[in-house]
């Protein structure tokens, strides 16, 4: 990509190097800012297929970054899971050329344009996972479950699991667990009061999700979980709707 290209896009964040987690899965562990003193964590999962790499809730990565990138396949698609993310998307979609996978309706990024539509339990860029959208939500948001092992639950801004605050600065770290966000497995609260219609709930949609298979756990933000997610996800569902 040109070098004046590249300044179109937004600069890259601080992360860290592309992590093995499982069975042709990686992740790249990034940070975002979001406001003038709060900077928050961010994920990015890496699916490969063959020799195709699926990014999903891409995070732009550096030029050592993109190299670990390119080391472990060609990158054919991009999966965008929530409205509220999407920073990321065009800069890989203009580098590498990939096809475009998103739920339709979200307002706040309006690019790039979408190649395939994401639907509940529809096709997917690889096999042996199943797509779940929050159906009852006032905008976009999916979870995607990987078949892989015991499975492995992949999701935005619905459910975020915290086993330290690291890749957050100091300000955010204070004040994460007055915010909702202790660490342990949430619904993310912010997420969840914006994305509930008025006099609706979504506990239908986490109830659907809870008869699906998996074991480990990684969000658009936070940590890894690396086993035991479901359990996890069981008890912040319940902490989210109580009886």
């Amino acid at each position: 990509m040109p070098e004046s290209a590249a300044k179109d896009f937004p600069p890259v964040s601080p992360h860290q190097r592309i992590k093995k987690i499982g069975d042709d899965l990686f992740m790249a562990r990034g940070s975002i800012r979001f406001n003038r003193f709060v900077r928050l964590s961010r994920n990015m999962a890496i699916v490969r297929s063959g020799k195709e790499l699926t990014l999903i809730n891409p995070v732009r990565l550096n030029a050592r970054g993109l190299r670990d990138l390119d080391a472990l396949g060609a990158v054919k698609h991009i999966i965008r899971l929530g409205a509220a993310h999407g920073r990321d998307d065009p800069f890989y979609v203009a580098r590498y050329k990939p096809l475009f996978w998103c739920q339709e309706g979200g307002a706040r990024y309006r690019e790039p344009a979408i190649d395939r539509v994401l639907s509940d339990g529809g096709a997917l860029p690889f096999g042996g996972a199943r797509l779940l959208s929050f159906s009852a939500a006032a905008f976009p948001e999916s979870a995607l479950v990987l078949g892989a092992g015991k499975g492995v639950l992949l999701t935005c801004d619905s459910l975020q699991h915290y086993g330290d605050y690291s890749n957050n600065n100091l300000a955010a770290r204070i004040v994460m667990p007055f915010i909702g966000f202790p660490k342990t497995t949430v619904v993310g609260p912010i997420w969840l009061r914006a994305a509930t219609p008025p006099g609706a709930s979504l506990r239908a949609d986490f109830e659907r999700l809870l008869t699906l298979k998996f074991d480990a756990l990684l969000g658009a933000h936070g940590t890894f979980l690396k086993t035991g997610a479901h359990e996890a996800v069981q008890r912040a569902v319940a902490k989210a709707f109580p009886d």
